[in-house]
């Protein structure tokens, strides 16, 4: 089974003013990045608002990243859906494309173990050979056990992990010692994640400052952990001002900012309000912006 490592953003969906996914500016931003030495994308997941699109939609996606991409690094396509027969269709035009893998949330109101084993089984059985992640985002269900149901499933090959708990995070990292990737999600968590056993972390502002994250990693394996630290600040720094604008309209507006448009969020995401966009790029370069995205 395939594992996988690195930086990867969760990557952003342009949309069109006609709301149809920009593939224009999608291509573009795929260059850019592996440009910046990303070490794969992850696609269609919350960043990239997949669980507010129709499944066509969420296929071209796919498709038109793995075109741009061209084998230079692998992608991840997030197939997660409410209908089971939906996510088996986005996993099985995932394969067919050329991805690396796929992974699914936890679908609201599979409210048990049970329910949840089950839907990612289906995943499983209807793409045997592709590796499948487990997206573990909030909630109250014991990740560390879901996890280690989920292992039952042969394509089962680790987690993406959205939260702040190191010590559940820790659980999952040691739930198996080969062909085991175990994600962190979360940005402002990064340095812990990597100081825990991290994989590799794929997130939402990865989209404009790889080189931060890339860099913190990098500190951590040289034994550098106070400058990880203050990398780690000053990007939370960032993340915390985009956070206070709403964030989905603010990385949006980012992202054009950088040259690529990006359209509206998806609802029931909101866009930046046009009277916030001087403000809020006034506050993101009074904490360093330029400086974090130019890394």
């Amino acid at each position: 089974m395939h594992t996988f490592s690195g930086v990867w953003p969760a990557l952003v969906t342009p949309f069109t003013e006609d709301d149809r996914v920009n593939t224009t500016a999608l291509r573009g931003m795929v260059d850019y990045l592996i440009q910046k030495n990303v070490d794969g994308f992850y696609v269609c997941g919350t960043t990239g608002e997949g669980i507010f699109m129709p499944v066509e939609q969420r296929k071209l996606v796919t498709k038109t990243v793995l075109e741009q991409v061209a084998g230079r690094v692998p992608v991840m396509a997030h197939v997660g859906c409410m209908a089971a027969g939906d996510a088996i269709a986005l996993a099985q035009h995932a394969q067919q494309q050329g991805a690396a893998g796929i992974s699914s949330v936890l679908p609201p109101l599979y409210r048990d173990t049970d329910s949840l084993v089950a839907y990612f089984t289906a995943i499983g059985t209807a793409v045997p050979d592709l590796p499948l992640l487990s997206y573990i985002f909030g909630g109250p269900i014991d990740a560390v056990a879901l996890v280690r149901e989920l292992m039952k499933i042969p394509s089962i090959a680790g987690a993406k992990y959205t939260g702040p708990n190191m010590y559940e995070f820790r659980h999952i990292v040691e739930l198996r010692e080969d062909n085991w990737t175990v994600f962190s999600g979360m940005d402002e968590q990064c340095v812990f994640a990597v100081m825990f056993g991290s994989s590799g972390n794929i997130g939402s502002t990865l989209n404009f400052m790889p080189g931060v994250y890339r860099e913190i990693r990098a500190c951590c394996r040289r034994g550098e952990l106070e400058k990880a630290r203050e990398l780690q600040i000053r990007a939370n720094q960032v993340t915390r001002v985009m956070i206070s604008f709403g964030f989905p309209g603010a990385l949006k507006e980012v992202m054009t900012t950088l040259g690529f448009d990006c359209g509206r969020p998806r609802l029931p995401n909101l866009p930046l309000c046009p009277e916030n966009r001087e403000k809020l790029h006034g506050e993101l370069e009074s904490v360093g912006f330029s400086e974090l995205v130019a890394m």
